[in-house]
């Protein structure tokens, strides 16, 4: 592996932190940064390790939203809790360090169950909405994970 190899997969190993860590863009990096690769290499099995990584990304980016959102549907919880969630994790984002995405997200889905259905059914509602929202991360960072296997791989071998 070069040197520059070896960034690129500083810059993909970041991209998987990025995944678990909503400051950084991370399914996002990782495919620019294998897509630099790519271009850089000028191979055709790098761009065949180009191709499969972003197949791999582009899918994830797609079941990560189907597949919560449909349990979400099944389990009753609208669209409106998520997105006063998605708003209050904003908020929370710029005024608690690190993890105030994820306690912003937790407080707006637990008001907004709270007015939608009481406060006996909110908790039930908002663990529906947490799950759902850790099964999404969790299909990103499965796909980020085998994105970086195949661009390891591809460095590797090429």
């Amino acid at each position: 592996m070069t040197g520059f190899e070896l960034l690129i997969g500083l810059a993909v190993m970041v991209g998987v932190i990025g995944v678990v860590v909503p400051v950084l863009p991370g399914s996002l990096l990782i495919l620019g940064a294998v897509l630099a690769w790519a271009v850089v290499t000028e191979s055709a099995e790098a761009w065949g390790y180009f191709a499969l990584a972003a197949v791999l990304l582009v899918s994830g980016s797609v079941v990560k939203y189907a597949v919560p959102g449909r349990n979400l549907k099944a389990a009753g919880v609208p669209n409106s809790t998520l997105v006063l969630g998605g708003l209050l994790g904003l908020v929370g984002f710029f005024v608690i360090p690190v993890v105030g995405l994820f306690v912003g997200f937790v407080l707006g889905v637990y008001l907004a169950e709270l007015r939608r259905v009481g406060r006996d059914q909110a908790g039930p509602s908002t663990r529906h909405a947490l799950r759902a929202a850790g099964l999404s991360v969790l299909i990103e960072l499965v796909t980020a994970l085998l994105a970086a296997v195949t661009y390891f791989t591809g460095a590797l071998l090429t």
